[in-house]
């Protein structure tokens, strides 16, 4: 399997396991009543599958970023800069031109 496929894989299940503990915490700390809500309704436990799943995508793509810009490149250690090529500059004139104003006076109604 590829490195970056392997590391999409396991960064998405970091993130949905974070999100397993974070609705969690929801359950447990009865944010917002949600325990009463989930545990009195024939669709709580539909409710807490979409939970997880939309706070997982959430998560997976947070974690799978910070991953990636973690990731350390080393080709550009070498450098310090770019090449510092100077580049010829001319001095301007600046030309002041006169444009009339054909719009309309403004006139208030009343």
């Amino acid at each position: 399997m590829p490195k970056l496929i392997r590391l999409y894989i396991t960064q998405v299940a970091i993130g949905f396991g974070i999100a397993g503990v974070f609705v969690a915490l929801l359950l447990w700390f009865d944010i917002a009543n949600l325990w009463h809500l989930v545990t009195h309704s024939s669709d709580g436990p539909l409710a807490v599958l979409i939970l997880w799943v939309a706070n997982g995508i959430v998560f997976a793509g947070v974690q799978f970023a910070i991953a990636v810009m973690r990731m350390k490149d080393d080709d550009d250690d070498d450098h310090h800069g770019g090449l510092r090529q100077h580049v010829m500059r001319r001095d301007y004139a600046t030309i002041p031109v006169r444009v009339e104003d054909t719009r309309r006076p403004f006139r208030p109604r009343g």
